[in-house]
This record gives C-alpha cells, sequence and structure tokens, in this order.
C-alpha cells in the first residue's frame, strides 16, 4: 500500500464565536490539531458522485465510474485494517447520473449492505426512478432490483436517503415527481409543471415492503434530501417550498409510526423562483442532532449549522460556516463530545475549496481547515465528511485531470468513545 501523504497541517489553537448572540461570551481555548493525510486513489479516473456512510463497522465510500456509456456503481469499506477490496453493485447504460443526485451504499444493522441508484424509464430527461438492492455477503453478490415507489409514472423520482429503520428494514425518503409533468423536471418552477413531493418508503428485514407515504407535498425540485436516525426515531430534513417561492430548510421527524407535520429549522427567508441545488444534512447521536445548510438569501451564499438537543424538535441559533462566501454544498457530522464537524465549499476570489471546521452548540467554533482546493462548478459535485473511530474520512471528486476521480483523505482526532 502507498504511504499516506501529509498534505495539509493545520493546528487549531484556539475557539472562536460566530454567531452575534454568543458574541459576549468568552471563548474557552481548547486544542483541536488536525492533519490531514491524502490516502491513495480507490476509484479509476473517470470516477465521480462520492458519497460516505457509517455503521458500527465503519465508514463505506461509494462512488460511480463511468466508461463508453456504461456506468457502475462501486464501493469500499473503511475499517481497521483500512479499506476493503473494491466490489461492484451494479452497472448499466440506462442510468441517469448526476453530479448532485447521487448514489449510496449503506450498512444496516443485521449486516446487510443496501444500495441505490437511478435508472431511466422514459425518453424524457426527467423520466428515472429509484432503484433499490441488497446484499447478504457483504457485496459479493446482490438481489434483483425493485422501486421503492409505485406509482409507475415515467417522471422524476431521486435524491433518496436510504437509513436504518429502528428495530429492523429499510427506510428512505426521496423526491418524486409523480405529479409534475414528465418534462419539466427540475425545471418546472411554475403552477401548471405541478409540484415536487418529497416521499417514504420502508422495507422489513425480509424485504418486503411495509410502507409508502408523503412527508411533504410541496418542496424544492432537486435539492438532496437527508436523514438520520435519533433514540426517538427517524428525522428527515429537505429544502421545502412555499406558495411564494420561499425555500427554507424544513425537518419532519417520525413519531408514533407516522411523520410529522415538516416545520422550518430557521427562517431564513430565502425567496427564489428556482431550485439552488443545495440541500441540507443531518447528523444525530441519541437525542442530539446537527444540521447544516446553505441559503442564497440576499444574493450572498452562506452556510450555517444548529444543533438540537430533544430529536429535532427545537433547534438552536444558526452557526456561520463560510469564512467570506460559499457554494454550500455541505455535510456534517455529529461527535462523541455534542460537537459536530462540518464542511463547505468556500468560494472567494475565484477560488473554491474543501473546508471543514468543528463547531460547538454555543456557537464557538474553531478556525477553517482547508481538505482540498476544487474546481468551482458542478463537477466539483458534494464533498462528503463521515466520521468512525476517531477518524474522519473526506471525499471529493477531483477534476484537475482529463478524467475526473474520487479522492480520499484522512484525519485522526480524539473525542472520547468512537461510534
Amino acid at each position: 500500500m502507498i504511504p499516506a501523504m501529509p498534505i495539509r497541517v493545520m493546528p487549531v489553537l484556539g475557539l472562536t464565536l460566530a454567531f452575534a448572540t454568543a458574541s459576549a461570551q468568552r471563548p474557552v481555548p481548547v486544542s483541536w490539531p488536525l492533519v490531514v493525510e491524502r490516502l491513495p486513489a480507490l476509484a479509476a479516473a473517470g470516477s465521480a458522485q462520492p458519497q460516505l456512510s457509517t455503521s458500527d463497522r465503519g465508514i463505506i465510500l461509494s462512488w460511480v465510474e463511468r466508461d463508453a456509456g456504461l456506468a457502475t456503481l462501486k464501493f469500499s469499506e473503511r475499517t481497521a485494517a483500512g479499506w476493503s477490496a473494491v466490489r461492484q453493485v451494479a452497472s448499466g447504460t440506462d442510468w441517469f447520473v448526476n453530479w448532485a443526485d447521487v448514489p449510496s451504499v449503506v450498512r444496516l444493522a443485521d449486516g446487510a449492505l443496501a444500495a441505490h441508484w437511478l435508472q431511466k424509464s422514459g425518453p424524457d430527461t426527467y423520466a428515472y426512478d429509484v432503484r433499490l438492492a441488497y446484499s447478504k455477503d457483504d457485496g459479493k453478490t446482490w438481489s434483483p432490483s425493485f422501486m421503492p415507489h409505485s406509482d409507475g409514472t415515467k417522471t422524476e423520482h431521486g435524491f433518496a436517503t436510504l437509513f436504518q429503520m429502528p428495530g429492523a428494514g429499510l427506510g428512505l425518503v426521496w423526491l418524486d415527481g409523480r405529479s409534475m409533468k414528465p418534462s419539466t423536471g427540475h425545471a418546472g418552477h411554475d403552477a401548471a409543471a405541478g409540484t415536487m413531493s418529497v416521499r417514504f418508503a420502508s422495507f422489513d428485514r425480509d424485504w418486503r415492503q411495509t410502507a409508502e407515504v408523503p412527508l411533504d407535498l410541496r418542496v424544492c425540485e432537486c435539492c438532496p434530501t437527508s436523514a438520520a436516525v435519533t433514540v426517538d426515531g427517524p428525522i428527515a430534513a429537505f429544502r421545502n417550498r412555499t406558495e411564494d417561492e420561499v425555500r427554507d430548510i424544513h425537518v419532519s421527524r417520525f413519531e408514533n409510526g407516522k411523520w410529522t407535520e415538516s416545520v422550518a429549522v430557521h427562517d431564513d427567508g430565502w425567496k427564489i423562483a428556482g431550485c439552488p441545488v443545495n440541500g441540507p444534512m443531518l447528523s444525530a447521536r441519541g437525542r442530539d442532532v446537527a444540521i447544516a445548510w446553505f441559503t442564497g438569501k440576499d444574493e450572498q451564499g452562506r452556510a450555517f449549522v444548529s444543533f438540537s438537543k430533544d430529536a429535532g424538535r427545537t433547534f438552536g441559533a444558526p452557526i456561520r460556516l463560510d469564512e467570506i462566501g460559499t457554494l454550500g454544498r455541505v455535510d456534517v457530522e455529529l461527535l462523541s463530545d455534542g460537537s459536530a464537524v462540518a464542511s463547505w465549499i468556500e468560494s472567494s476570489g475565484g477560488r473554491a475549496q474543501f473546508m471543514a471546521r468543528r463547531v460547538e452548540a454555543s456557537g464557538a467554533r474553531s478556525p477553517a481547515v482547508t481538505v482540498s482546493d476544487l474546481a468551482g462548478g458542478r463537477a466539483s459535485g458534494y464533498p462528503r465528511v463521515a466520521w468512525h473511530a476517531d477518524e474522519l474520512v473526506f471525499a471529493w471528486t477531483d477534476t484537475a485531470e482529463a478524467r475526473s476521480r474520487v479522492q480520499t483523505a484522512v484525519a485522526r482526532i480524539r473525542t472520547g468513545a468512537g461510534r
């Protein structure tokens, strides 16, 4: 194995306050030295769409490789022994592959793997389905694919998030365009085009479907969804869309067997007659929840994180993440001490950077760390961060060469007991 290559050393010597409501408090000096080390590439040239998921066993990195019209979903799992051998989930020439609508592979509590990708269902650009498959032998073999939605329309079904259902089985939420005209898809921003919804489905341990219900019948058309599981049940996040085009981040909780009416995390008041393709990210531990999101109100890109101590029923004041300006594309991971690591794409002076910092619920935050330079366009996709066993794993798409390639890096931290 090629030794890891240090790419950034950033000693974090203290905490600074980021939000005005906490500005009167004295920052408590905390040392958080972070050494980010680039890892050898697992993915081949032509890879993109990285995704990270975490289980008790470790972190799974998945990505899509494209070659001569064929798209293939692959993955590897990082444990104490390093990355596992790369395995293939599925491939096809009729997939819908998109820089923001990213496939995934997750490990469930019973050890089974579940995966999703998008497959075209008709000739229209935005006619495609969410396809699911599972493996009971660590990805050596996979089940035939199946769909969580039964509407049968040749419309958009995507931006899916998979998660462990309490007890057993798989849950997922996705954006569903069954009420939209097939040809409109992401461009459907007027009443005549219909509305996008966010929906939920679940499967039991024997992969029998147990639910397919809507969470919210009017949401933003192409902002990724997110979900996490608290001790009180799953919580989902997405960008809502009001009648007068305010598109703020909402959450809904699965409580007593049904989803609660969605509520705004914060009243950003961002009114925009179009989809910004910038979704929220959630992380949960026990009853603690952290959420990160982007807003572009007043034509200024800003990224924020907020904390909840009651499983997402209420959230504290937003804490700003970015330094000067941002493209958003956030991620967040709660640590065992109650703080969180959040990431975003910083954008200023024509330069884009994949950055991360530690944030506390008090409003305190560490100095930002640059993980990697990025291209500022859509090709750089959504960078990711995940945490397991005192190790942060970062993943992003490098577009510096002729063909894109998924890259990874790690940083070791000490915050107490691991996940």
